[in-house]
């Protein structure tokens, strides 16, 4: 079993990730070897909510130049995570906050 931080690697915060909140959908950067079970284990255990569904999708590195060479990003697996009505994650939350 492969473990939490190796399965979640980070929140996205964008705007678009920030009004999907709203729908209570929170938008994770996740292992590309990650399986939707694997994701929606690793959120409910770490923080400890109910997870209903999971939207996945690999996002394709861009080709960029660095001087005069071409080179490629990595490949990165994005991860839509709707949460049970009455459960949320709070990412701003401060130290000692619930």
């Amino acid at each position: 079993m492969a473990q939490i931080h190796d399965i979640i690697l980070s929140p996205v915060v964008t705007e678009k990730s920030t009004f999907a909140q709203e729908d209570n959908t929170y938008v994770f950067k996740v292992g590309l070897s990650s399986n939707k079970l694997q994701i929606k284990d690793a959120v409910e255990r770490f923080f400890g909510v109910r997870v209903e569904k999971v939207r996945t999708l690999v996002v394709r590195g861009k080709v960029k130049r660095f001087g005069r060479h071409h080179g490629r990003r990595s490949d990165w697996k994005k991860a839509y995570v709707t949460l049970a009505d009455g459960d949320n994650i709070n990412f701003y939350a401060e130290e000692g906050e619930a």
